[in-house]
Formats: C-alpha cells, sequence, structure tokens
C-alpha cells in the first residue's frame, strides 16, 4: 500500500491551503508525528500529520493489521492572537502518538488528557473528540483499508470534563449549543453545568 502522509498532506492543503507553520516531535519507540499550523482570518487551525501513517490496533488484539484498522488524524481549531496557543504542538503530538504508546483507539465521543494545561495560562487540560466530516473530508484509501477521518478537537475545562463523564458526550455538546458556548474561545471559561 502507498505510504499514506502524502495523501493525508494533499487532502489538507486542498482544505485548509499552505501551512504557515510545522513541527515535528518523535517520541522513544514511535514514528514521528508533525503538527502543520494554518490560519485562516481570525481562527488558527493545528492539524497533526504521522497519526494515520498505521491504522489503529485494538489493544486485545494479539497481533495488530498492518492494513486495516481506523486511521485518523486530529484538528485543533482556536480564535488567534488571544493566547499564545503555539505551545499545543507538543501536547497535540501527545494525543496523536497515544494510539502507538498507549494501544488507544481515539473515536468521536472519547476524551484525551494531556495532564496539563493544552498551552500555558490555557483553563483546558483535556479535549473532547468530535465527528469527522466537517471542516476536512474523510480521506478514502484504497481497500481493504479503512478511511483517514480527520477529528476535530473541542477542548474541556476540568469541571466539563468531570460532566461528560457522568452525563456523556452528546449531552455536553448539547449544552455547548444551548448556551453559545464559542469552542473555539482559547480562554473561555467552563459552560454553565447545574
Amino acid at each position: 500500500m502507498a505510504d499514506v502522509l502524502p495523501l493525508v498532506e494533499a487532502r489538507l492543503r486542498t482544505a485548509l491551503g499552505e501551512p504557515d507553520a510545522r513541527a515535528a516531535v518523535t517520541f522513544l519507540g514511535t514514528d514521528r508525528i508533525e503538527v502543520l499550523r494554518f490560519t485562516d482570518g481570525d481562527v488558527v487551525r493545528y492539524v497533526t500529520l504521522g497519526m494515520s501513517a498505521q491504522p489503529m490496533a485494538d489493544p486485545t488484539a494479539v497481533l495488530a493489521d498492518p492494513v486495516k484498522g481506523p486511521r485518523a488524524e486530529l484538528v485543533l481549531s482556536v480564535r488567534h492572537g488571544i493566547a499564545d496557543t503555539d505551545k499545543v504542538l507538543r501536547p497535540l503530538a501527545v494525543l496523536a502518538a497515544s494510539p502507538q504508546v498507549e494501544g488507544v483507539i481515539v473515536a468521536p465521543g472519547a476524551s484525551l488528557d494531556v495532564g496539563g494545561p493544552l498551552w500555558r495560562g490555557a483553563p483546558f487540560t483535556s479535549v473532547l473528540v468530535a465527528e469527522s466530516g466537517g471542516l476536512v473530508e474523510d480521506l478514502e484509501l484504497d481497500a481493504p483499508a479503512d478511511p483517514v477521518r480527520f477529528l476535530p478537537l473541542l477542548p474541556m475545562t476540568a469541571n466539563e470534563a468531570a460532566w461528560k463523564r457522568v452525563h456523556g458526550a452528546q449531552a455536553l455538546q448539547e449544552r455547548w449549543l444551548t448556551h453559545g458556548t464559542d469552542l473555539r474561545d482559547p480562554v473561555r471559561k467552563s459552560v454553565a453545568l447545574d
């Protein structure tokens, strides 16, 4: 099967234009993860590149299938110029490496925690993984490989993450929608949870 990453990068360029910055992180025992930055007006998008090189494997499987299995890249969109969000590059790379390092399958509805602020002074230490198909269309690959999904990440405050664990991802997303929460605001407060 052809290398997936050039196809993924071509899809990103088609959907988002040329990246204005990129950084690479390599963790011991993992493939290289890049994070590309795309600026569009007052919104900056950080997108991983490298997570989809291998399919995510079920951690209970004896052998990982080298072709079949879900593939994804992560997309974080925030308002530009309000906070120093470029510090999110390493935490994003950590999240993108988690399928290789921890054997997790990153899927919509999941919570991912980085154990510290996403960037300096950020009120968020975790993200909610949203459904793909909006900003960047899924990238179909030759059978039997699964498509590459571009999963949006929605930053969560500690209170929102705790509430989501009890009530579920759908309930939290509905609460955000009901209250008109700007999920791209890098310094926003927690949504009302009572």
